[in-house]
């Protein structure tokens, strides 16, 4: 279906005829319109185009306003102020659009597909193997996991990469000890739960620490066996392969946890762009990009100097012929470019990261594999901090587990669905605790700015009161219950009807879905997403409060009120899968 034309567009088509009409010159010019708290909108484009033609704006916009049509979506144009213009929209217009976004065959409420889609890599949830994931991680996986469902959902093709650390020195330290303590890593059980295979891993971890810490020779021994790691030996790689695949089983009941999809084949660490290190270097330096100094291949920037004014490089080979991250990174940019034809490259990682990204990439551009055509961009995220503003730490001052924390909202949000339960049985009290809880902690990141810090307040997070997921999932469930209560009326919209103050509120609001829906996938904010969303439940609360729906004055009303009530639940169904969050029928 094409996509349905918003109240504002059909506003701004107008205007823009009768602006064309009153200045010829002016054809084409955006009256710049916005809602307002006045009118349903206001036009303040007048202003700019009077001084460029050297008008008196207010001259202007009563001329303006003599060349609007009036009728079937403008009610009323007044002149305000020193040129704006204020204007009403009809209660037919607002009940028509919603009902043709209702109507979407595709339930997508008239959002349009992009016309032409480009191919967007986006590389987020990036664990280490053989390391539990910690409040850290949350961020990346979260903001990633929205960002993936805003680009599809528009029509942008995704192709999403987590690049797990999995290659290293400590991997010889692990794989020496496996090796020499075979036992280790062995299951009494066929099936081993994801914390199980951590904390398997966990233990042995720390045994291997301890024993290179304190042992020379199997520090030696470890050390060589990085090398024939590096070499390819077979042995080694299947013992390292061992660790890769006790890692995803835990990494995979985390996400499912966060309730979030990640993919076998989606998954390329570091390992993945082995083979083509060596070319990067040629291809760097035979370009004079990167170039040799004290033994090391690098890249200098005109503006990157220490503190004591020299120049900091890019490292992209150490002097003893090992590799960084930053040739994995140039070799993973390579391949996302020519391999699998992107145009955009989007890494979800922390800020605290932005200036070896900005030497990447500018180190990409150098080289041509990035240009015009192809851009990478890093969608920097801010710090998890605890409640007295400091990075979030356990009371010891170790970082927080992220399945304990997750666990730890779901334990929350179990409580006050159990309190609020009326009819539901322990089984939905814990599958409704799940979705309310991981949702909590979702929406909490998501309705902040991805660059902004963030405190974690699980409290606050599981309140029913403020700008939480728990509203927003209350008033879904709140719309449910009506539905269910109706029996013989059914959502019908009734356009010859006026609507209430509160009523137009709520229907103007969910006319901007689509423009708020391509905003945040434009500019990768799912808290614009967010924001909007929190509105729409407070514009609904407003509606409750005052317009009564199932004993309203006529069966038209209650029709056209249940109708408000479907369309607002829908529109918070869709916005909140945006965000990876569920809204329960029941709570």
């Amino acid at each position: 279906m094409a996509s349905v034309t918003s109240l504002s567009d059909s506003v701004q088509q107008h205007l823009a005829s009768a602006l064309a009409a009153s200045l010829p010159e002016a054809a084409g010019a955006d009256p710049l319109l916005r809602r307002s708290d006045r009118a349903d909108y206001q036009a303040n484009g007048i202003l700019a185009l009077a001084k460029k033609a050297k008008a008196n704006p207010r001259e202007l916009a009563a001329q303006v306003v003599s060349h609007v049509v009036t009728g079937d979506v403008i009610e009323d144009v007044e002149v305000s102020g020193p040129g704006f213009l204020n204007i009403t929209v009809t209660d037919r217009a607002i009940t028509e659009n919603l009902a043709a976004r209702a109507a979407d065959p595709e339930g997508r409420l008239g959002v349009p597909r992009a016309e032409r889609p480009g191919t967007t890599v986006i590389d987020y949830a990036q664990p280490n193997v053989a390391k539990e994931m910690h409040v850290g991680h949350l961020r990346s996986a979260v903001i990633g996991d929205s960002v993936v469902q805003l680009l599809e959902f528009t029509g942008e093709s995704v192709v999403r990469r987590h690049h797990i650390g999995d290659w290293g020195t400590q991997f010889g330290m692990l794989i020496q000890y496996l090796d020499e303590h075979p036992h280790e890593l062995d299951h009494k059980d066929a099936q081993v739960s994801g914390e199980e295979a951590m904390s398997n891993l966990d233990r042995l971890y720390k045994a291997a620490r301890k024993l290179f810490d304190s042992d020379e020779e199997f520090k030696t021994r470890a050390r060589r066996r990085v090398v024939d790691l590096q070499a390819g030996d077979p042995h080694t790689l299947a013992m390292w392969q061992k660790f890769v695949d006790e890692s995803k089983i835990y990494f995979f009941s985390v996400f499912e946890k966060l309730d979030m999809e990640i993919r076998d084949p989606d998954i390329v660490g570091e390992s993945g762009y082995n083979d083509m290190l060596a070319e990067t270097c040629r291809l760097l330096e035979e370009s004079g990009v990167a170039v040799r100094s004290e033994g090391a291949l690098c890249v200098f920037f005109d503006d990157v100097k220490g503190p004591d004014g020299k120049p900091v490089p890019l490292i992209v080979q150490k002097s003893d012929g090992g590799y960084g991250y930053a040739a994995t990174d140039l070799s993973a940019i390579r391949d996302r470019v020519f391999n699998l034809k992107a145009n955009t490259l989007l890494y979800v990682v922390d800020a605290r990261q932005s200036l070896h990204f900005k030497m990447v990439f500018e180190t990409a551009r150098r080289a041509g594999w990035l240009n015009d055509d192809v851009k990478a961009v890093q969608l920097a995220f801010g710090t998890v901090l605890g409640k007295d503003g400091k990075p979030f730490k356990t009371r010891e001052g170790e970082t927080v587990k992220l399945v304990d924390l997750l666990d730890e909202a779901v334990e929350r949000a179990s409580a006050v669905v159990r309190e609020k339960a009326q009819d539901l049985s322990e089984e939905e009290i814990a599958e409704r605790g799940a979705q309310v809880g991981v949702g909590a902690v979702k929406y909490a990141d998501l309705s902040t700015s991805a660059n902004r810090d963030y405190k974690f307040d699980l409290d606050q997070m599981v309140s029913l009161n403020g700008d939480t997921s728990v509203y927003l999932q209350y008033a879904y469930a709140r719309i449910q219950s009506i539905l269910r209560k109706a029996g013989e009326a059914r959502p019908q919209a009734h356009p010859e009807l006026a609507l209430q103050e509160a009523e137009r509120a709520l229907g103007l609001h969910i006319d901007a879905f689509a423009e708020t829906v391509a905003e945040a996938a434009a500019e990768y904010a799912p808290h614009k997403l967010a924001a909007y969303l929190y509105q729409l439940a407070s514009l609904y609360t407003s509606f409750y409060d005052k317009c009564p729906v199932l004993k309203a004055e006529t069966p038209e009303q209650v029709g056209n009120r249940l109708f408000l009530c479907d369309v607002t639940a829908r529109t918070l169904h869709q916005g909140m899968a945006l965000l990876g969050i569920r809204t329960p029928e029941r709570l």
